[in-house]
This record gives structure tokens, C-alpha cells and sequence, in this order.
């Protein structure tokens, strides 16, 4: 849907701080802002799916999304989470071939959308976006190599001890007793974000909870910082 000004003032705000678009002068900052428009995602809707030919760049106003493969079963890997400022559809932006994963709304997400054809008219007048683009995706390249690492060197337990270590390290808050609170995922969930069964995450997670490594209060796990 088309922007208002209201809309273009909240989009300008997400614009200047991505590292992508650091560089541009002030009119094509101006102009690549006019260029975005706005698509609203229900939690579980999917953006786009893999192999789609679709091209646009994304940026996260609101909420939250996933990127994941998905196999004919419907089961899941998660390869990383998307929050508020990030963005994403960068790599089919740039060579204009199908989406490399499925993106799917974690929660109610607004989203500003650029078209492929727009971005590359600006790129034609500031060629150092391409720049920082290439330096964002390889730091995103470098996390692909930690999570293909995690899948071909650690055990089930060691890669769910790790997310849980991650995302205690980026969202839990620390609490008296010496733990780090979490929002608590089901083992569906955890499943997905590490590349095992949901079978082997049960069993995990009880041999983690039966060493106090985790306490499960019901809604948060709380998290030893070193766990075993």
C-alpha cells in the first residue's frame, strides 16, 4: 500500500540506521523513502516462500520474522530470526534469482517493502551501497557458516544448550538467583532452531532440567550462564 507523510517520517527513521543506505546523500535518502511501501503480516503468514521470484528488499517496522527451509513434511529450520530495524531479501535484490528461504511472520509484522527496480536506480547514482550491502552479507554468510558448523560438529545437546545460551545472551533478563530468564519455546520450536527431532529435544532438554542446567517454571526457562 502507498505511504502517507506520517508513514514516510517512521520509514525515514528505519532507513538511516541501516548500515546499507549509510552513505546516500540526502536527496536520494529523501527519494529512496518515497520509493517504499508498506505490507502488513499476520502472525504465521508466510512473505514469501523459497524459490519464489520475487526480488524486493524488506525492513521490519514492526514485530518480528523467521527465515527457515521447509521440507514436504512442513517441518522446519529456522536459520535466523529477523526483529524491528533489521532486513532482509537482500540476496535475490541483488542477482534477481528465486528466494534462497521461506520468510514467515513470528507475530503481527508491518513491514516497509522497496522494489528491485527502485533500489537499482539509486545504486546507479550511489555505487556505495553496493559496498555496504556486500559487507552485510557477509557478516550474514559468516552466521550461515556458525549454524552449517553447529550441524556438522555438535551433538543434539550441544547445539541446544547453545540457542539457549544465544538467546539468553540477546533477550533473557538475569534474575536473583543467579539464572537468565527466557520466554519459554516449545520443543517444536526448539526443534526447528537447532536441526533435530522433536523426540531428541525432549530428551535433552530432561536430561538439562535433571542437572539443574535449566528450571522450567511454565512460562520461562531460566538459565544457568554456564550451562553443562
Amino acid at each position: 500500500m502507498p505511504i502517507n507523510d506520517n508513514e514516510k517520517v517512521l520509514i525515514g527513521k528505519f532507513v538511516q540506521r541501516l548500515p546499507i543506505f549509510k552513505n546516500l546523500s540526502d536527496d536520494n535518502l529523501k527519494q529512496i523513502i518515497n520509493e517504499f511501501s508498506l505490507a502488513k503480516f499476520s502472525q504465521g503468514d508466510s512473505i514469501f516462500y523459497q524459490t519464489d521470484e520475487s526480488t524486493d528488499l524488506y525492513l521490519i517496522l514492526q514485530g518480528s520474522v523467521r527465515a527457515c527451509l521447509q521440507n514436504e513434511e512442513g517441518q522446519e529450520l529456522v536459520l535466523t530470526h529477523f526483529r524491528e530495524g533489521d532486513f532482509f531479501g537482500e540476496m535475490s535484490l541483488l542477482d534477481g534469482r528465486p528466494r534462497s528461504a521461506t520468510m514467515i511472520a513470528q507475530d503481527e509484522a508491518t513491514l516497509a517493502v522497496l522494489k528491485r527496480n527502485k533500489f537499482l536506480n539509486t545504486l546507479k547514482t550511489e555505487p556505495m551501497i553496493a559496498i555496504d550491502m556486500l559487507s552485510a552479507l557477509v557478516q550474514r554468510l559468516r552466521k550461515a557458516d556458525e549454524m552449517i558448523e553447529s550441524l556438522a560438529f555438535l551433538d543434539v545437546k550441544e547445539r541446544l544448550v547453545k540457542y539457549l545460551l544465544e538467546i539468553a545472551a540477546s533477550e533473557g533478563k538475569a534474575v536473583d538467583d543467579g539464572t537468565i530468564k527466557v520466554k519459554k519455546l516449545t520443543h517444536k520450536e526448539l526443534a526447528s532452531r537447532t536441526g533435530a527431532s522433536r523426540e531428541a529435544i525432549t530428551k535433552v532438554l530432561k536430561v538439562l532440567i535433571f542437572n539443574k542446567a535449566i528450571k522450567d517454571d511454565g512460562n520461562y526457562f531460566h538459565i544457568l550462564k554456564a550451562s553443562p
